[in-house]
């Protein structure tokens, strides 16, 4: 409980001073005091925030659905500007200061404007009282006193700098969000990989699996995003539909419905759903019924027989907090190894299990290819696969990048993605 206590310490001392910087750098550095842009940065940076603890917490803390909405688009989408914006920041400190000398060697070489003419000599007539001394000669009037480029143009400049440098940071961060968050709503794209498994008899060459995980029906992506899924998998005409993990963010209660495209999946063999750990986190007993209802077939640490492999399915590791886990002895333990085997399996990282128990391929999720570059050098620590297919001995490993998106609507460097398996015989 202490350690936990000190790393939410942490995490809050961390956002408080990345929220801190980022108003200097966009607020105080470019705004003058007392104005109403100040006043209304000011206040930004303090609103956004506490919308973004909204949106993560709101969920959790049972707050009513249309709330959830509210909250969670400015929350989320706050999370991902400020990542780029602070990493866009970051390079303009480096810029800043060849901004500024830039600047300082074109005022050097600009040459100074000449002094003004001293005033010509008046001449005064004399005055006729006589005896009367002459007059002196008129004086040329000083020229006056110059403050020097530096007084002058030195805060004016300072200023310059920091709107250049903010602006352009700004302007890269709204576009990389903007355009990430297009990619999502977008739907995601279909890719087609071939994978040749030794076992395989020669008359299912070519048998297609559909592979689909990290969908996040939640209160931002909803029916729709759902439909446009169902819309891209049926497109494909598989010959089997694998929903592998992390469909929902929310109960049956708030997104049955958003979910109910999910029955119009069309495959020849069926469509076969593994949970993931968000399904724990959100009520994985009634989804897992709700998704019988759906028409998919729920494999919970258990196989059925396909023409020509054995399709097993496991328990999201999340799920040994709930004494649901996997269990890959009653999925794979007593089946016939001649056969080819694929797993699914929600967390690339049991793999070794996977490996263990004779599975020729693994399909897996979880991971998002990182989402939000450079987040996919995290991924990298905590998952044997990011993304794609890799081997691991005699088991191959495919992991998705998944359909949708957790947290924020965003992804940048690592597209959404349907995928079609195309399982090859090397009898054929």
């Amino acid at each position: 409980m202490l350690l936990v206590l000190l790393v939410l310490v942490g995490v809050v001392g961390l956002l408080a001073v990345v929220h801190w910087y980022v108003w200097r750098r966009l607020v105080r550095d470019v705004t003058v005091p007392g104005g109403a842009a100040r006043r209304l940065g000011t206040i930004a940076l303090v609103v956004l925030p506490l919308l973004s603890l909204a949106a993560l917490t709101a969920g959790r803390a049972g707050v009513p659905f249309w709330l959830q909405r509210v909250v969670s688009w400015p929350g989320f989408l706050w999370l991902a500007l400020l990542l780029y914006l602070v990493l866009a920041l970051v390079v303009g400190e480096a810029v800043r200061p060849l901004l500024r000398r830039a600047l300082d060697r074109r005022a050097a070489s600009t040459p100074a404007a000449p002094p003004a003419p001293a005033a010509p000599p008046v001449t005064v007539p004399p005055a006729p009282a006589p005896a009367a001394p002459a007059p002196e000669p008129p004086t040329a009037p000083e020229p006056p006193a110059s403050a020097g480029p530096t007084a002058a143009t030195g805060p004016s400049r300072r200023l310059f700098v920091s709107r250049v440098v903010g602006g352009a940071a700004a302007a890269a961060a709204l576009g990389t969000v903007g355009y990430g968050t297009y990619g999502v709503l977008r739907g995601p794209r279909v890719k087609r990989v071939t994978v040749p498994l030794a076992k395989l008899p020669r008359g299912v060459h070519g048998y297609r699996i559909a592979v689909v995980s990290d969908i996040h029906l939640g209160p931002i992506l909803g029916r729709a995003h759902t439909q446009r899924i169902v819309d891209a998998i049926n497109a494909t005409q598989p010959d089997l539909v694998a929903v592998v993990g992390d469909m929902v963010d929310g109960s049956v209660e708030n997104l049955g419905p958003a979910a109910e495209p999910l029955a119009g999946l069309r495959a020849r063999d069926g469509s076969f759903f593994v949970t993931g750990n968000h399904e724990y986190f959100s009520g994985a007993e009634q989804w897992v019924d709700h998704v019988r209802e759906l028409g998919m077939r729920p494999l919970r640490n258990e196989r059925v027989e396909i023409a020509g492999f054995d399709l097993a399915g496991v328990n999201d590791v999340a799920g040994e907090n709930y004494g649901d886990g996997p269990d890959f002895a009653a999925a794979l333990g007593d089946r016939d190894r001649a056969r080819a085997a694929v797993l699914l399996a929600h967390q690339p990282v049991v793999i070794h299990d996977a490996v263990e128990h004779g599975v020729d391929l693994q399909l897996s999720g979880h991971t998002h290819g990182g989402q939000l570059w450079p987040g996919n050098y995290l991924a990298e620590l905590a998952n044997p696969t990011v993304a794609g297919l890799e081997r691991y001995g005699d088991t191959q490993l495919y992991v998705s990048r998944g359909a949708g998106a957790w947290g924020p609507p965003v992804r940048v460097g690592a597209p959404s993605d349907i995928t079609l398996v195309e399982l090859a015989s090397k009898r054929a």
